[in-house]
């Protein structure tokens, strides 16, 4: 069971990371001195989440991907608020994701940026300092600009995407050991999900 190997946690200053007992962080992720880990959260592994200038907090049910970089200047906050989805690669800089709000894969958000509420931010777009995101509605590009409202379906897709993640968090408690590999693929191994619970956006749009 991997919930007591979490060996990459450590203290500055007297400032403890604290997870809750339903979160997961894998045990390749970093967590450093003022950072709280909220109920039902998924940390994927070389996440990065450092909180020795200032504090970096996620809330119930949100989750930080694979090689992203939670960091702040001194005195701020890093904050992504419930069910907030961080996708792989991303770079947050001292910023707040709204609840239920979506960060494309190797997006980077700058310092001061706000996004609302249920909004989207593009794969691989840059969000400019003090840029505020309106409620539902997609940004992107380099620098990210405004691009439309979302649609109620684009929003439930997301949702969906976010559940998946949070059931992965408890999977991962109870289902992830490490292993040495096999020689050979055992064909009873080869099905670890039967069916596809999410599909891409791309997916989900041409159907």
């Amino acid at each position: 069971m991997v919930r007591g190997t979490m060996a990459r946690i450590y203290s500055f200053e007297g400032n403890v990371p604290v997870v809750h007992p339903t979160a997961f962080v894998h045990p390749d992720a970093v967590l450093i001195g003022s950072v709280d880990i909220g109920p039902g959260c998924y940390v994927g592994p070389l996440a990065s989440l450092r909180g020795d200038f200032g504090h970096i907090e996620l809330r119930e049910g949100s989750n930080v991907q694979d090689g992203c970089v939670l960091h702040c200047f001194p005195g701020a906050d890093t904050v992504v608020e419930e069910d907030g989805h961080v996708g792989h690669g991303s770079v947050l800089h001292g910023c707040r994701v709204g609840r239920d709000s979506l960060i494309g894969i190797k997006s980077v958000l700058m310092d001061g940026v706000v996004v609302g509420r249920q909004a989207f931010v593009g794969a691989g777009s840059f969000v400019k300092s003090g840029f505020h995101i309106p409620q539902r509605h997609l940004v992107l590009g380099s620098p990210a600009k405004v691009a439309r409202e979302l649609t109620a379906d684009e929003v439930a897709w997301k949702g969906n995407g976010t559940v998946q993640y949070q059931k992965l968090a408890q999977r991962c408690l109870t289902g992830l050991h490490p292993a040495t590999a096999l020689t050979e693929r055992v064909a009873a191994d080869t099905t670890a999900v039967a069916e596809p619970e999410h599909v891409t956006l791309h997916e989900f749009r041409s159907r």
